[in-house]
């Protein structure tokens, strides 16, 4: 098990419902882990709205959302797949934290 950071840029234009049911597959995701040993959230930071510095997807507004957990690496692939067919994320950065 690895600790990982994922920062997950959403867009402000979306409902609050369809933020957190993001929030709430990646943390399926992260649970299910790679089938053997489970996967655990450990800490989620929700920023809130605020201005992007450029347009994405011509968007000038996001959520942004980071969630520290620990899951195996087999885990990661799938939860990449689910946040890139999600057309409200805009953009994310998954990050081993573990490692020094």
């Amino acid at each position: 098990m690895r600790e990982y950071e994922l920062y997950v840029v959403i867009d402000a234009d979306a409902e609050e419902e369809a933020a957190s049911a993001i929030l709430e597959r990646a943390t399926q995701l992260v649970a299910i882990g790679d089938g053997k040993t489970p996967g655990e959230v450990t800490k989620v930071d929700t920023r809130g709205k605020r201005r992007l510095a450029y347009p994405i997807k011509k968007k000038v507004e996001s959520q942004d959302v980071i969630l520290t957990f620990h899951t195996s690496p087999q885990a990661l692939p799938e939860l990449e797949r689910a946040l890139k067919l999600d057309e409200q994320v805009l953009r994310y950065l998954l990050v081993r934290t573990d490692e020094k």
